[in-house]
């Protein structure tokens, strides 16, 4: 394994891009400690010491969110611009002619995804800052638009970060960003495990309980990640000229988890906004409904699981064309053995992508409630783990050793994943 990983820095192309990485990641955490002008810290760790609304918020951020620097929204727009984009090339024929087009039409779907990530970087600053106007020092209207407008350019200026990192760097950009900053939190986390074993608040006994769940978890998640329903497709032999075409066989990945981290982000959203809505009114019927709904309680938990399992079947109805599968393996002399090509395929297919979706649907869910799991089991409160952030660590990391992998074996060097 030493040995392969040497490897990496034997190819001059590869140390450049990797080495370039780090010193983007370096940017981003230069950037965090960067603060908002007009803005008192201690009142917004105050606000944050009063409960962990915004806990997953701060943690994708890097801890940019609960010190209010110009990086506290991340990179989190730019992500929700995305599905969005990607939501609307059901409805919108123009997408969806793009998203044929191959790379001119991948140039103009980034374009329409900056323009929206600015627009709704500003209307989500413009709220942050009434939200925590508690926390500025002179909260008038033109301190709480420089406010949002400075917050604007962070979250742009990490866009364009994340796509230097894509053209120049190893891996994909805006992934990598928020891998650091989940990633950023580990020592302080650490820390705190420490601390509570100093207090003798923990046993080192639940400590090491800790550790274990943690590493099956991520032995767990990779599996899964790993994952796929390889259906297998033959090709009929044509004679063109004096040539022959097809012939051989192959087969279609279908993923288990399909939908990735996005099903939790929906389900997440939409439970945390009552309970938002809840820190900034006094209105009693709305903060009786969001007492219900606050993170770890039996309806929250049961709504957070049955939301999770129904925008995974949504997410992948709408990203994955089942009819265009089937039309294309039609197309091309294709056909599943056993299942006539056309419609019956078609049927075939969208049968075994809804099984196969209810196994990544019920790991979602497992996986978004695993953080209530471990803090019972090992009474460790206060450090995250599992979830949205567990997700995607491990599906950036696998993404990210897969690319540097094909990138070594290309040079006839041994990679590293056997």
């Amino acid at each position: 394994m030493l040995s392969a990983l040497g490897n990496v820095w034997k190819i001059p192309e590869l140390r450049q891009k990797i080495t370039f990485t780090l010193i983007m990641f370096a940017v981003f955490r230069m950037g965090t400690h960067i603060p908002v002008p007009g803005v008192d810290p201690t009142a917004i760790e105050q606000l944050f010491a009063n409960g962990n609304l915004f806990g997953l918020l701060d943690l994708f951020s890097g801890g940019a969110f609960s010190k209010f620097s110009i990086f506290a929204m991340s990179i989190t727009p730019y992500i929700n611009a995305a599905i969005i984009i990607q939501l609307l090339n059901v409805v919108i024929p123009t997408l969806e002619q793009w998203s044929k087009e191959g790379e001119e039409g991948h140039k103009k779907t980034t374009q329409v995804t900056r323009y929206l990530t600015v627009v709704l970087a500003f209307f989500q600053a413009i709220g942050m800052a009434i939200g925590l106007k508690a926390a500025i020092l002179n909260p008038n209207p033109v301190n709480i638009l420089i406010i949002a407008i400075t917050l604007t350019a962070g979250t742009v200026f990490l866009m364009w970060l994340g796509e230097q990192i894509t053209a120049q760097g190893v891996g994909n950009g805006i992934s990598l960003i928020i891998f650091a900053g989940i990633v950023a939190a580990l020592p302080k986390n650490i820390g705190t495990i420490y601390h509570y074993v100093q207090a003798g608040t923990i046993s080192y006994f639940s400590v090491f309980m800790f550790g274990v769940i943690a590493l099956a978890m991520v032995v767990f998640v990779v599996h899964v990640e790993n994952g796929f329903r390889r259906i297998p497709i033959s090709y009929a032999k044509r004679v063109v000229g004096q040539k022959a075409y097809g012939g051989h066989s192959s087969h279609i990945p279908l993923k288990v988890n399909q939908a990735g981290v996005i099903p939790i982000i929906f389900a997440s959203s939409v439970l945390m906004f009552p309970v938002t809505i809840a820190q900034f009114v006094d209105i009693p019927w709305v903060k009786t409904v969001a007492s219900y709904l606050e993170w770890g309680k039996p309806l929250q938990t049961t709504l957070y699981v049955g939301m999770i399992i129904f925008f995974t079947y949504f997410y992948t109805a709408v990203t994955v064309k089942i009819s265009d599968m089937a039309e294309n393996l039609k197309k091309y002399g294709g056909f599943i053995p056993g299942i006539r090509p056309g419609q019956p395929t078609a049927d075939y297919l969208d049968h075994v992508m809804t099984r196969i979706t209810l196994a990544g649907s019920i790991f979602l869910a497992f996986i978004a409630v695993l953080p209530n799991m471990i803090a019972a089991a090992t009474h460790i409160e206060g450090v995250y783990f599992g979830g949205t952030a567990l997700l995607i660590v491990v599906g950036v990391a696998l993404q990210t050793m897969k690319q540097i992998e094909s990138m070594i074996v290309m040079r006839h060097y041994e990679g590293f994943m056997k």
